[in-house]
């Protein structure tokens, strides 16, 4: 379970992330049934910033795996499911798993967002999650 608290302090740390990588980006962290915990666009992000973080994160939440990885089953056919289930596979979002269970995920857009999403991962969680549910 992902507490206000500690979406909070994930929503830090990928700020903290952006800024000393000199970027401008926009978060959303879920729960485990895709409930907004957490969201935050940091000045200068695009007005539908946090709305796309959000749709990144319901993605990852759902097909538990990096929207990258998504993404890329999309461009190349292996399975366009996403492009018809209201899903938005873009690269940004990554599933939060603990004890090889998903708990969460993490939306970002603007810049180099699942970077920024796993450094706020790992700050949080220690080294105790993952970014990976299969």
């Amino acid at each position: 379970m992902i507490s206000s608290a500690g979406a909070r302090a994930l929503a830090d740390a990928c700020t903290a992330w952006a800024e000393q990588n000199k970027q401008t980006v926009a978060m959303a962290i879920i729960d485990w049934g895709g409930n907004l915990i957490e969201f935050h666009a940091m000045e200068g992000a695009a007005p539908n910033a946090i709305e796309t973080a959000l749709l990144k994160a319901k993605s990852a939440l759902r097909w538990r795996r990096p929207t990258s990885e998504t993404n890329k089953m999309v461009r190349t056919g292996e399975n366009l499911a996403p492009t018809f289930m209201n899903d938005f596979p873009q690269p940004g979002a990554l599933p939060i798993v603990v004890s090889g269970e998903v708990i969460g995920a993490m939306g970002v857009s603007g810049a180099d967002g699942e970077k920024c999403a796993q450094a706020a991962i790992d700050a949080v969680f220690k080294g105790k999650a993952s970014a990976s549910g299969r």
